[in-house]
């Protein structure tokens, strides 16, 4: 097999997804694709499992909020071809207002841990997990603390007045 390279890659995604890996991107050389939740285990199944590919290492499973879009909350994995030395960035935009997807733990035991995280921060509900419950946060807590849903500064507070800065 030749060097894998990103084009390489989206060649082999195109032909085996076609239409369902889209949004191909290439910021700083990490190529990013996006695909949705319905064919999330499919791409990470055949990156995983192809041979001539070999992402066999999991490094991050995480979310990003964008507040102003219709899908708000895209969780992000990031794969590593150990192998052939290459990284691939996948992700998946999912609706805010109730954002779940089929779990990882499958492909992946160290999964697990990732996605509780990933649940206790943003409130994504991965789907099939075998313990998801909060890892880092209180129990009692009702809230997704990197959801930006609340705001930035306190508008009660005294020190932040413009008569103190001379404005």
């Amino acid at each position: 097999m030749t060097k894998l390279n990103n084009e390489t890659l989206i060649g082999y995604l195109k032909q085996a997804f076609e239409s369902d890996v889209n949004g191909v991107e290439e910021p700083f050389g990490l190529l990013s694709i996006t695909t949705s939740k319905e064919k999330i285990l499919e791409v990470l199944a055949f990156l995983k499992t192809n041979k001539d590919l070999q992402f066999i290492y999991l490094t991050d499973i995480t979310a990003v909020h964008y507040p102003e879009q219709a899908l708000s909350i895209a969780v992000v994995y990031h794969v590593h071809s150990l192998v052939h030395n290459v990284r691939i960035r996948i992700k998946v935009f999912l609706d805010g207002t109730k954002p779940e997807i089929p779990s990882a733990t499958s492909l992946w035991n160290g999964a697990n841990w990732m996605e509780r995280e990933t649940y206790d921060f943003f409130g994504v509900i991965f789907q099939g997990h075998p313990d998801l419950r909060r890892i880092l946060n209180v129990d009692e807590m009702e809230v997704f603390p990197m959801r930006k849903e609340y705001p930035l500064e306190d508008p009660n507070r005294v020190d932040k007045k413009d008569f103190f800065f001379g404005r």
